[in-house]
């Protein structure tokens, strides 16, 4: 995107931003951590899993079965590439999502405006920065507006520095934030050479706290491990008393160890949540942090900012009032002189290279309505910034013949204390703000201030203002907004709204959002006086919270946070940054948000499109189903695993070793993409978005969820072993009793994987939810079944038999039996209403 330059500097050729970089680099601070491939393979390599493969492998070869032993080599192959791609897979998404969410910085190239990534910057580049924007780079001040910055992240010091060319203190840091005005720049260093990428490279290393949902899957699956680790020392113990060799006692005990690792679940967390933020990213909502996802779907409140989210922050001078004629005025009536002087005067109150879209709004007015532009025939020899509460600010402007204008514009209850009115004229002025206000304008107070000499009042509260009249700005709501409202609003989230502008404008924007309770409004003011009680009383009584400031906003959201709620918060102004740091989810606007709202956010909306909000909390919901899906599938499917092979072992059944370890790790070879990839893929149920939002500190291991996974475990287990004895009575041998439980085992997981797709609807309306993978899973599964069974091989090499087609169909059967008795679990609940 580029622009007419409006800046005395041209900035550098193409040919001189080339040379730059391949003599001082790019604004990149490289990373000196292993690249994530190694960082996969050292994972996979320590995994439990992992040394048992190895373990199993190098018995094998001592016992010299060596077509086990190549079997085991080649698993521990494969399930490490499956971890590897899986890690890869992760990686790769979250690599699309850093380069999507890079920071933007306006640059002067070739006389012209340019939107570039901060890394494409080099040194000697003119880069323009503006207020609730970061700096990309270290560099020196060559121009500026009313120009603060806050350097908390280098000093420590929170108050903003003011800044003035040619002085000591004319430099400016990367990630330093703009606090107000606007200024040019030329950068001296870029990247690691920067205050801050020195910086960077020192605390590259911090590792993140774990979440409440990793801590809980971590904590399972140490568990787990442990466990394991018990049983495997009670097998190898029982089995080695028993028959005194020791390899054979180590391979039973390992077998049962396999069986017994849920490996799959920490693989499967970071799979959900690294593809699900890719594909938000594809729907336009960058994911800065995965383990926000987490939080998705367990909003509970929306904290909606009003300029930029519910409007289109599409600013236009609409209507003025002037204050001498005491007249409403239309758009073709702002060239009468009295009009004219009103739209001059917030003019020269704006920066003179505007960057607001008020302030733009504000210059375009001027130049449709005035016959001579005459900013170019006037300086500005002093200002006073945006302050107070209300805020307001003033500019004086001289030209060479010593005229001079003083305007000032702002908040107009700010502007109308500090004016000459009387009060019947306040009261006259007052009535027609509320007008302006009840139609959804935004209005800015404007006057002039006659003064003599340079001696000027330390603040500008001080002047006595001559008060020119209103103007209004409309900014109409989203054409997608009511509609969004309605979709929150059914799926239990509530929504507030929280703006620095006035009540009645508020309120007048929120009725034509279809916003639920916008006459329940409180402002800044009347929170300010309450008690930590009563405030925290009126934060969740309330709906709508009008003249906020970013102190009151945290405030409000902390509130919210402390009572329970999980909050997600929009915004995309500077004064927007607090609040959507402390938001447990944080949106900013893509386009039109400052780099502030956008580095303190855990979200971005790219086209700024709020829609995207029901979309990410819809995909928070289906990421967190699918994966309690799959974790409560790993269980049950665990369970008869572990029972099946510890059962025969340890009660010294006639074929005790119906499972060896070729047999544990074809089951988890199954399993691993089961999980991972059919229920991953698993659509959102219908019903998802028309539930509450879950309690953030509710997961799958509550008791009544963990005991019907337990449940459903058993009932295979119950399946397998009654097949094993069934096969026992009938005199099958051992290779025709293991084909039958081996086949009852494989089977009852293709229904488990099909019944667990939803634990609302019956399987039947199940197989009308879209999931390609799942076809292919199964099918798959199918094939590798059906050639273990019937081709000579590799029913040789699994030492299992052939089965017929009445041993097959009792193993389907009871497969069926095992598997199918919660789809009556789920009828029963349906009809009772649960469903």
């Amino acid at each position: 995107m580029e622009n007419k330059n409006p800046f005395p500097f041209t900035g550098l050729s193409s040919s001189e931003v080339n040379a730059s970089r391949k003599k001082n680099g790019i604004n990149k601070v490289e990373s000196n951590k292993i690249s994530p491939f190694w960082y996969a393979l050292k994972d996979a390599v320590l995994e439990p899993m992992f040394v048992l493969l190895v373990a199993a492998a190098v018995i094998y070869f001592v016992l010299g079965e060596f077509s086990d032993a190549w079997f085991m080599l080649g698993a521990i192959v494969l399930v490490s590439g499956i971890s590897i791609y899986q890690n890869n897979r992760s990686n790769n998404a979250l690599s699309a999502l850093k380069e999507f969410s890079q920071s933007h910085a306006s640059v002067i190239r070739n006389d012209q405006v340019e939107y570039l990534k901060s890394e494409e910057i080099v040194v000697g580049d003119y880069v323009v920065v503006s207020q609730g924007e970061l700096i990309p780079a270290d560099g020196i001040i060559k121009q500026l507006n009313d120009f603060s910055v806050k350097e908390a992240i280098l000093t420590g010091e929170s108050f903003p520095v003011m800044k003035e060319v040619g002085s000591e203190n004319d430099l400016v840091y990367s990630g330093t934030l703009v606090e107000s005005g606007q200024c040019v720049f030329e950068v001296m260093s870029v990247g690691a050479e920067t205050k801050l990428g020195a910086l960077g490279k020192s605390v590259e290393n911090i590792q993140k706290e774990k979440t409440p949902l990793q801590s809980q899957i971590n904590s399972f699956v140490k568990w787990m491990v442990l466990v394991g680790a018990v049983i495997f020392l009670i097998i190898w113990g029982i089995n080695y008393f028993q028959s005194k060799d020791i390899l054979d006692s180590l391979l039973k005990g390992l077998t049962i160890a396999m069986s017994v690792l849920p490996e799959e679940i920490p693989v499967a967390f970071a799979t959900f949540m690294a593809i699900g933020a890719w594909r938000l990213m594809k729907d336009g909502v960058i994911v800065k942090d995965t383990t926000t996802v987490e939080a998705l779907g367990a909003a509970t409140v929306l904290c909606a900012d009003k300029t930029g989210t519910i409007t289109q922050n599409r600013m236009e001078l609409f209507q003025i009032y002037d204050f001498n004629a005491d007249a409403i005025l239309k758009r073709q009536q702002w060239r009468s002189t009295s009009a004219k002087e009103l739209i001059t005067a917030a003019m020269w109150a704006s920066e003179s290279v505007p960057f607001d879209g008020m302030e733009k709004a504000i210059h375009d007015a001027y130049l449709q309505n005035v016959e001579k532009d005459e900013r170019p025939d006037y300086n500005m020899i002093h200002e006073y910034p945006l302050d107070g509460k209300p805020p307001m600010m003033t500019h004086v402007f001289e030209n060479a013949f010593g005229k001079r204008i003083i305007a000032v514009k702002g908040a107009p209850e700010a502007i109308l204390h500090s004016s000459e009115l009387n009060e019947m004229q306040s009261k006259q002025v007052n009535k027609i703000l509320d007008e302006f206000a009840t139609t959804g304008l935004r209005v800015l107070g404007v006057g002039i201030i006659d003064f003599e000499g340079n001696d000027f009042p330390k603040t500008q509260q001080e002047f006595s203002i001559r008060f020119l009249g209103l103007i209004g700005f409309y900014d109409p709501p989203k054409e997608n907004i009511g509609e969004l409202f309605q979709k929150l609003y059914a799926a239990g989230i509530e929504i507030k709204i929280i703006t620095g502008d006035n009540p009645i404008t508020t309120a007048a924007i929120a009725k034509q959002a279809n916003f639920f309770g916008f006459e329940k409004s409180i402002t800044s003011q009347e929170l300010a006086h309450l008690s930590d009680l009563e405030f925290d009383q009126m934060v969740l009584e309330k709906k709508v919270f009008t003249r906020m400031f970013p102190d009151l906003k945290l405030k409000v959201i902390e509130s919210l946070k402390k009572q329970g709620q999980i909050v997600a918060m929009t915004g995309d102004g500077v004064n927007d940054g607090p609040a959507l740091k402390a938001a447990d989810i944080g949106f900013a606007m893509g386009k039109r948000g400052s780099e502030i709202a956008k580095e303190a956010s855990s979200l971005i909306l790219t086209d700024d499109d709020v829609s995207k909000i029901w979309d990410a909390v819809a995909m928070g919901r289906r990421i967190y189903t699918n994966l309690k899906k799959a974790i409560q599938y790993i269980i049950s499917i665990h369970i008869p695993i572990i029972l099946t092979v510890a059962f025969p072992l340890i009660l010294g059944w006639v074929y005790p070793t119906i499972f060896t370890p070729v047999h544990v790790i074809f089951l988890e070879l199954i399993m691993g993409p089961t999980c991972s990839i059919v229920y991953e893929n698993e659509p959102l149920e219908k019903n998802s978005m028309y539930q509450p939002p879950r309690a953030i500190t509710k997961t799958f291991f509550n008791i009544r969820e963990l005991t019907i996974s337990i449940i459903q475990g058993l009932a295979i287990t119950a399946g397998t072993l009654f097949i094993y004895h069934y096969s026992v009575q009938n005199g099958y041998n051992e290779e025709l009793t293991r084909s039958m439980v081996f086949t009852t085992l494989i089977l009852s997981n293709l229904f488990l994987t099909l019944v667990n797709r939803s634990f609302y609807a019956s399987v039947i309306t199940s197989f009308q939810f879209k999931n390609k993978l799942l076809s292919a899973i199964l099918f798959i599964t199918v094939v590798m079944l059906a050639a273990i069974l019937y081709f000579p091989p590799f029913t040789s090499f699994f030492k299992i038999a052939s089965l017929n087609i009445s041993q097959l169909s009792r193993t389907v059967m009871v497969a069926l039996l095992a598997v199918g008795w919660f789809e009556l679990y789920k009828w029963g609940r349906y009809r009772r209403g649960r469903g």
